[in-house]
């Protein structure tokens, strides 16, 4: 089967055209198997599948001819694979003409500063003036047009039509996060890649992986395909680092923040402005807080220089980056107070922004306002209350993205990870805009509250509905009325 024959790609029915190939896909809430003869009706001329549905098994030979089942027109070539999610990247990757083989890709995995890590090294690259393209959590970028996304890791047809795209455009380089769930379901399968970067690994998705030891294993599977000519860059301080690159063909290149690297930096000072950091043995001022964002900024100058940029160069570059969206993003109000959004969502995640503002200004009191995702990982709730009680003056437990699931279900969730001491100085909101406002309002002056979860969101899932959301307009809104 030639892919390059067929009008489009695609695993869903609904989208395909006259002359497409359909890629019957095994998913979660449907079987794109169960989908095979209304993506024939619809002109599918290919269709590739894990195993034929009974009826074709009985008449389908490699190629079937009109007349041969319910009044199909024209030849249908079937192809039947082990894997079709692994068939339908493959694939992917060859309708649009290879295109991670004619970018310099970068791909980051780990729990917590992928979307940092990918974003700020789009806006170092570009503002060094390399046209480059995104493909983050936050948003999709081919060069200077924004793209909307929906997943950490989309799927292998979005991924390589936006990578043909970047090519089309002149993109040299493309910055990419790399989820274990993407990993673990074949979204980036036949993608090639220049560098692969490992930030850390902590507590999360244990909804979907089940076992860390699962979760482990799908990220380290990424970095076991990479090719002998790319770069494995990994943490050293995470003692999963070495782990990650055991089995990989790639050049190994290790950065850390306490101890000896290829890569090293160490936080000289901070504040709410900034921080004064040593990297590889010269003094840099950053915009960005906090040892976590130490990290952050260490791995995308330490992936620049594997790319052959002048380390002056990028360290000047580094010099001048913002923080990402929803990233310790420092809000100033009245009464001193400073409102900090972060999209930390992970125990670890939590512990690293609470330590932070802590560190920064240990005298003042420190707010902790926060929710757990519904549909998602519950093993970690009672864990978030853990890190709230250790590090905050006051807990607000509220709710984040309920989806499917009772928010106060998973309030008393959380809140079995709270001694009966911390529940003196925690109050449950369940309603978030309202939580919100209170946190601010009974704030001390020149106290700091943080807004732990949704970071660059503007919505809120309730239910399967995505309703706006914006935490900024609210603390704005708040302000103004103080």
């Amino acid at each position: 089967m030639n892919v390059r024959d067929f009008t489009l790609i695609t695993a869903d029915s609904r989208k395909v055209i006259p002359g497409a190939l359909f890629v019957a896909v095994r998913g979660f809430s449907s079987d794109g198997h169960n989908y095979i003869q209304a993506a024939i009706e619809k002109g599918a001329t290919g269709i590739i599948c894990e195993e034929l549905p009974e009826h074709y098994v009985r008449e389908a030979t490699k190629e079937v001819r009109s007349g041969n089942f319910c009044g199909v027109e024209g030849p249908v070539e079937f192809e039947v694979v082990e894997n079709s999610r692994k068939a339908l990247a493959l694939a992917a990757d060859e309708f649009y003409g290879h295109p991670s083989r004619k970018l310099k890709l970068v791909g980051i995995t780990g729990t917590n500063g992928k979307t940092t890590t990918v974003t700020l090294l789009y806006r170092l690259f570009m503002g060094m003036g390399y046209n480059c393209g995104l493909l983050s959590t936050i948003a999709n970028y081919v060069g200077k047009e924004r793209l909307e996304t929906d997943n950490t890791t989309a799927d292998p047809v979005t991924i390589n039509s936006l990578m043909a795209r970047m090519v089309d455009q002149g993109c040299e380089y493309c910055f990419m996060e790399v989820s274990s769930i993407g990993v673990e379901q074949d979204r980036v399968s036949g993608l090639h890649f220049a560098v692969g970067i490992f930030s850390n690994l902590t507590h999360d998705h244990l909804d979907y992986h089940k076992t860390f030891a699962e979760y482990l294993r799908c990220k380290k599977l990424f970095f076991d395909n990479l090719p002998s000519g790319a770069v494995a860059l990994i943490n050293t301080d995470d003692k999963n680092g070495p782990v990650m690159v055991q089995n990989t063909a790639a050049k190994v290149e290790t950065y850390s923040v306490k101890g000896l690297a290829d890569h090293t930096a160490r936080v000289l000072e901070q504040s709410f402005d900034g921080m004064l950091l040593k990297i590889d043995g010269t003094d840099v001022w950053c915009r960005l807080i906090g040892e976590h964002n130490a990290y952050n900024l260490l791995a995308i100058y330490s992936t620049a220089v594997c790319l052959g940029l002048d380390k002056e160069e990028a360290l000047t570059a580094l010099s001048a980056l913002e923080q990402a969206p929803g990233r310790l993003e420092n809000l100033r109000g009245p009464k001193g107070i400073s409102v900090v959004i972060d999209y930390a969502h992970t125990p670890d995640a939590m512990e690293n922004v609470l330590k932070t503002l802590r560190a920064i200004a240990p005298q003042r009191q420190l707010t902790c306002l926060f929710g757990c995702g519904g549909d998602r990982d519950r093993t970690k709730r009672p864990e978030m209350a853990q890190v709230a009680e250790k590090l905050a003056d006051r807990i607000i437990v509220t709710s984040d993205n309920p989806r499917t699931e009772d928010p106060q279900a998973i309030i008393d969730e959380i809140l079995k990870g709270l001694s009966p001491a911390a529940m003196a100085k925690t109050l449950v909101i369940a309603d978030r805009r309202e939580a919100i406002r209170t946190a601010i309002i009974t704030a001390k002056e020149n106290g700091t509250v943080l807004l732990a979860g949704k970071g660059h969101e503007t919505y809120q899932i309730i239910g399967k509905e995505k309703r706006h959301f914006d935490e900024k307009e609210i603390v704005n809104s708040v302000f103004e009325i103080m």
